[in-house]
């Protein structure tokens, strides 16, 4: 495992800037592999409407959009940042498109597998991932749990 968990990673966020996760230390944080043209696409809705409501309270949540699945987030970063905003009216942090499955997976989603054994690695897009403020894994829930499920709420409320 890593040192700080989750917060030993970075992303590079959608205009290419650093992102460390160790800003959001402190903060739970949903991680959630996105796409643009996929049927969990809608739960992009969501994921704004948990962020709006739990953003004051510390929750951050995270998009990282991928091509690993159905190739269905073929676009630019550019495409991908003006149809979040845009369609979905998205105000939380994106990153660069980046690889979630596989050997050339970013490592972030690496140790994600690492923490939960193979079967943790995401299935689809809009996989779940929460991080708790210490940086370890507080939860995972696959594609079909919606962003605002009791479950999810349950554990986020927890955590704040």
């Amino acid at each position: 495992m890593a040192e700080n968990g989750a917060h030993a990673f970075a992303f590079a966020s959608i205009a290419g800037a650093p992102l460390p996760l160790a800003r959001f230390r402190g903060k739970p944080l949903l991680v959630v592999n996105t796409a643009s043209f996929c049927g969990y696409t809608p739960q992009y809705a969501e994921l704004e409407t948990l962020y709006e409501r739990y953003r004051e309270r510390g929750l951050a949540v995270l998009a990282v959009p991928s091509n690993d699945f159905g190739e269905q987030e073929p676009g630019t970063s550019a495409e991908i940042a003006e149809f979040c905003s845009t369609r979905y009216r998205v105000q939380f942090p994106l990153t660069e498109k980046a690889h979630v499955v596989g050997a050339s997976a970013h490592p972030f989603y690496r140790w994600i597998e690492s923490e939960l054994g193979e079967g943790g690695a995401p299935r689809w897009n809009f996989h779940k991932y929460l991080i708790a403020p210490d940086g370890s894994l507080a939860g995972a829930w696959p594609s079909s749990v919606k962003p605002l499920a009791p479950v999810i709420v349950a554990e986020i409320e927890r955590l704040l």
